[in-house]
């Protein structure tokens, strides 16, 4: 398990984008899986999207169409693209990564501080 710190949120419009980083300690190619994640108040965390080793990702239905999350293996950072973002969007977004197991199970002992967005005109 390697904590990541995410970075890059704020206050967007609706319709609007966001991109959020998050650079990891190391080289990313270390890294099996990671996880981007977001929470809304007095919930738990929800798995919005997960990248895997060969760079394959898998949506929630509820981001799928919009966001895009990629590595840069030269800036050992993974990042997400928000697009067309709605209020709904609006939220506290974390990173993680570690086994394919604990990021679909959100299964860390760790968390970075989180990234607030907010989507709101």
């Amino acid at each position: 398990h390697v904590q990541l710190q995410e970075s890059g949120g704020g206050l967007a419009q609706p319709g609007g984008s966001l991109t959020l980083s998050c650079p990891t300690v190391g080289n990313i190619s270390g890294i099996n899986a990671m996880g981007w994640y977001r929470q809304y108040p007095d919930q738990q965390r929800q798995l919005i999207a997960r990248l895997n080793s060969k760079g394959e990702v898998n949506y929630a239905t509820s981001v799928k169409g919009r966001f895009i999350a990629s590595r840069d293996s030269a800036a050992n950072t993974f990042s997400l693209q928000m697009n067309n973002l709605r209020p709904e969007d609006s939220a506290v977004y974390y990173c993680n990564s570690g086994s394919i197991v604990q990021v679909v199970g959100a299964a860390f002992g760790s968390w970075g501080p989180g990234t607030q967005v907010t989507v709101s005109s």
